[in-house]
């Protein structure tokens, strides 16, 4: 069974050593990548039996996860919570899942469209923000820092977004 409303709490970017420990790149601030909790990973639930952080990520050991081949054909793969299952953020915090679908405003408040994802860069996330209703359009990239989005209604659904130059 999926997770009805799923968030992606972490990546796995590849396997680590030749026990199955995974290397998993998080999504926010890997609060969730803990001992006991239940992920779906490639579609079924696998516990989380052990994480170490380290400057490149987290190290994730899963249950049922005993060998660096069958860590590998997890390269790529999601950990997926269900939203319920989640920490309640405390205020002014967020998932980084809620911008998607935010209506994306410029200064002057004209729409510039739609969050339509979200990446990670080792300097900050980026908001991908496509014209609504014309598929044509090109994308555009924001940095997601108080400079490129000064302002955040997650209750309006908007973002006002600064666009970088160029």
């Amino acid at each position: 069974m999926e997770p009805s409303d799923p968030v992606v709490i972490g990546r796995v970017v590849a396997p680590h050593g030749r026990r199955g420990t995974l290397r998993v790149r998080a999504t926010g601030s890997g609060n969730h990548l803990r001992e006991g909790i239940e992920p779906y990973v490639a579609g079924r639930r696998r516990r989380i039996s052990g994480v170490r952080r380290t400057p490149k990520g987290f190290l994730v050991d899963l249950e049922g996860v005993g060998h660096r081949s069958e860590a590998d054909r997890l390269r790529g793969e999601g950990l997926v919570l269900d939203r319920r299952e989640l920490d309640t953020p405390e205020e002014d915090e967020f998932y980084v899942d809620d911008l998607i679908g935010l209506t994306a405003v410029g200064e002057a408040g004209e729409v510039l469209g739609m969050v339509a994802e979200t990446f990670e860069t080792p300097a900050h996330e980026v908001l991908v923000i496509r014209e609504e209703g014309d598929e044509d359009a090109p994308f555009r990239y924001v940095p997601f820092t108080h400079e490129h989005v000064p302002n955040l209604n997650l209750s309006a659904r908007r973002v006002t977004v600064h666009l970088p130059e160029g």
